[in-house]
């Protein structure tokens, strides 16, 4: 058993090398450490012994190394050889030296070449498994195809050829079936090297699949010429990406939808029937807000660059198209643009407006048009104003002087403290078109007045009980 094994190791090395695609050196040296320790297995690890590959004679040479000593002072035959002896295998051999003896590999027996069959066929596997690791680590983040083989645990185990990859739940398209045998194809999106092998997770729900598909499809993009910006998907319903030219005479949108849309159209069949809208990047945050929302009209668009938030104000009519079915167009919009947005209707901006203006004019002294000034400038409330230092008033209009800007400060604070104090709530302005509008004038400034002036009485009442 053990002659067969260790001989004629060179047609073993070269089959090996072949069939697994594995370095010739590293199989050499499987196979002299599974001779090495089957040897030391059958002799003990008490005795020095090394083994060599002959490549001359293709085989796994093994040597017990001997220290070599006078006869008189001979003790342990398993480390030491006597010099007369020892003079006898090489006659130029000198006093303390270490003499190799060669062993028989055929006496190894067969237990102790199946020991070394083991660590061979492992070493191999670890070869084969650190080969396959290494290739796909190096194909992470390009898209490969293989044949669905089975699921576990709701993973889709996908056979890639030399190895197996994974699907979990989360990385799959919601509602896509697949049977043993179908061909599928995915996302490459992690190489990782465990005890049992590399494992390999696929994704077809990835925003990087989608732009990998669209790079695949679009040789503007392969080439350089069109530029992927951003992208965001709820798998297998919609998806949004924004790209942009680096050639004013490519368009990026109909580069990547293709005549009469066939390179958008193999990309949905791809997805199974994901909807695709394709924007165009704009370096204005502003603009690019309203392209991702497109095919929603926009108003107006207020940005709070601090909080990356942007109020986007939109016709009535637009509204349920710019905010989407169960508000995913809004959802797409903000994951491409990484900004929070807040959809609101002209209606609904008109109303609030109308609000700050209303209770902008609670100040003392406060016109309609100044009310307007603070409000644009980012003030909502007399509360905002109160809170707020007054470098910062000073940015609005007709407040730049330090002492105007104190003195909105100080008549917001003292109308803030009569509420409180007061434990009162503040007035609200009254519902358009209603009969209190109709009372007070029809103007937020003749509404303010009035119940200003109410609120002044109530005060002076209280002060002339107390005295």
């Amino acid at each position: 058993m053990a002659e067969n094994m260790f001989s004629d190791l060179s047609k073993v090395i070269e089959q090996v090398g072949k069939d697994k695609g594995i370095d010739k050196q590293i199989v050499i040296e499987a196979i002299t450490q599974g001779m090495l320790v089957a040897a030391r297995k059958k002799y003990g690890t008490y005795r020095e012994i090394e083994a060599a590959y002959n490549e001359e004679t293709g085989e796994v040479e093994l040597f017990e190394f001997k220290e070599v000593v006078p006869r008189e002072k001979f003790v342990d035959e398993e480390v030491e050889i006597p010099y007369d002896d020892a003079v006898k295998l090489d006659p130029n051999v000198q006093m303390d030296d270490s003499i190799g003896i060669k062993l028989e590999a055929s006496d190894l027996g067969r237990i102790a070449a199946q020991t070394a069959k083991q660590i061979i066929m492992q070493k191999v596997r670890d070869a084969e498994r650190s080969i396959i690791f290494t290739e796909f680590e190096e194909r992470k983040g390009e898209i490969a195809s293989g044949i669905a083989r089975r699921v576990e645990k709701g993973a889709i185990v996908v056979d890639l050829g030399r190895t197996e990859a994974y699907i979990p739940p989360r990385e799959q398209i919601p509602g896509e079936q697949y049977k043993p045998g179908d061909r599928i194809q995915g996302y490459l999106s992690e190489v990782r090297q465990t005890t049992r092998g590399p494992q390999i997770i696929m994704s077809r729900a990835d925003e990087r699949y989608l732009m990998k598909l669209f790079e695949m499809e679009v040789p503007e993009i392969y080439d350089g010429v069109v530029e992927i910006m951003a992208a965001a998907r709820e798998p297998g319903q919609r998806a949004k990406i924004a790209v942009r030219s680096n050639d004013q005479t490519v368009d990026p949108v109909g580069a990547c939808v293709g005549m009469k849309g066939s390179r958008v159209q193999n990309i949905v069949q791809e997805l199974r029937g994901e909807k695709i809208d394709i924007v165009p990047w704009d370096e204005d945050i502003t603009r690019f807000a309203v392209n991702a929302l497109a095919p929603a009209e926009i108003s107006r668009v207020f940005l709070d660059d601090t909080n990356r938030e942007m109020e986007i104000v939109v016709p009535d009519s637009q509204l349920s198209l710019a905010i989407g079915k169960r508000g995913q167009n809004v959802r797409l919009a903000a994951k491409l643009t990484t900004w929070k947005l807040d959809i609101i209707s002209e209606s609904s901006a008109a109303s609030r407006t109308a609000e700050s203006i209303f209770n902008l004019m609670l100040i003392p002294g406060m016109n309609e048009t100044m009310a307007q000034n603070i409000f644009q400038s980012g003030f909502g409330s007399f509360q905002s104003v109160a809170q707020a230092s007054v470098q910062e008033l000073m940015t609005i209009p007709g407040y730049d002087d330090p002492e105007k800007a104190e003195k909105l400060s100080k008549e917001a604070n003292a109308l803030l403290k009569k509420y409180e104090a007061e434990g009162t709530p503040v007035p609200t302005a009254p519902s358009a078109g209603g009969k209190d509008s109709k009372a007070g004038g029809g103007s937020a400034k003749a509404q303010a007045d009035a119940l200003l002036k109410q609120e002044l009485q109530k005060l002076n009442s209280q002060e002339a009980e107390e005295e």
